[in-house]
């Protein structure tokens, strides 16, 4: 008799969200998808979720709720609401949480944790990150080219079964992924990898392609992840700055067309997570006493461009 299928709740159906769901869904897990985008959710509803990659095109057919229609039971509930959403997103899905539902972070940024901590506790909080680019085309239409990776761990660094289950879901959905005890190390170079990139292309509204085409910007985002980097150092953190440097050319050189997270929030008019990726990286490195000039600058521009 074959194991149920794992159940999952995608909390914020964005680009990253949408696009995690629906290859989960590809690889057989159990996925809801949950949002308040009532034009997104629609569109799913009515025709499924349109999800390109590099493989081509492929519709999932998934249910898709808001935090007040979502009904349980869930194995895990994967959270990819912005980090200045998340205490309210996880409050509207309370009901969902139960004595063992587990909670994943893969959101960007630093402090996620604490957040989680605040609904279930550490041995059933997992935080990760992604590489994984996504982008979204429209209502219902999410687009995803260039490989990526997933890693995580429990909160408090502890082994558990369910995280073997957890990467062998993934990876039935084609994401590379795999727990790893040394995931706030993973976390950090994101955030400098995020830094570097998210705010170039939020001030100049260009994608990855054209910072890269460019040698100065292209060395202005390996100035600031250096900087991320020697903050992480400082708080006692092993990120290593060769590493950042190898996700940045990467990213450069093969997300050509991809619009970083912070581009889209500031060309939809929305709220951006410039204080949780640099604003937080900027905090934490000036109370370890480093110094981040270049990451002051454009944390001080993403806001002047969002600024009314």
């Amino acid at each position: 008799m074959s194991a149920a299928p794992f159940r999952i709740a995608v909390l914020g159906a964005g680009a990253m969200g949408s696009f995690f769901g629906g290859r989960l869904r590809a690889g057989g897990a159990a996925v809801t998808l949950i949002d308040v985008n009532a034009a997104h959710l629609e569109a799913i509803r009515r025709d499924g979720l349109r999800l390109d990659t590099d493989r081509g095109s492929e519709t999932a057919r998934l249910p898709a709720e808001t935090p007040a229609t979502a009904r349980g039971p869930f194995d895990l509930i994967l959270v990819f609401t912005k980090t200045m959403h998340s205490r309210a997103a996880l409050d509207g899905v309370r009901h969902l949480i139960e004595p063992d539902t587990t909670l994943l972070s893969l959101q960007n940024g630093l402090g996620n944790k604490e957040i989680l901590l605040e609904f279930a506790p550490a041995s059933r909080v997992l935080v990760g990150m992604t590489t994984c680019p996504a982008d979204m085309i429209g209502p219902g239409h999410v687009a995803s080219h260039g490989e990526g990776k997933l890693r995580f761990m429990t909160s408090d660094g502890t082994a558990a079964p369910i995280l073997d289950r957890i990467a062998e879901t993934f990876r039935a959905g084609g994401i590379d992924a795999a727990a790893d005890p040394k995931v706030e190390v993973s976390i950090w170079e994101k955030v400098a990898f995020n830094a570097a990139l998210n705010t170039i292309a939020a001030t100049t509204r260009s994608t990855v392609g054209r910072i890269g085409r460019v040698p100065e910007a292209r060395a202005l985002a390996l100035r600031i992840a250096g900087e991320v980097v020697s903050a992480a150092n400082a708080c006692g953190v092993a990120a290593d700055a060769a590493s950042v440097r190898g996700l940045i050319d990467h990213a450069l050189d093969t997300h050509v067309d991809h619009k970083p997270s912070m581009l889209q929030d500031v060309l939809a008019g929305r709220p951006t997570e410039i204080e949780a990726i640099a604003g937080e990286a900027i905090r934490r490195g000036r109370a370890a006493g480093i110094p981040v000039p270049a990451t002051e600058t454009m944390h001080a521009l993403v806001l002047l461009a969002t600024s009314e």
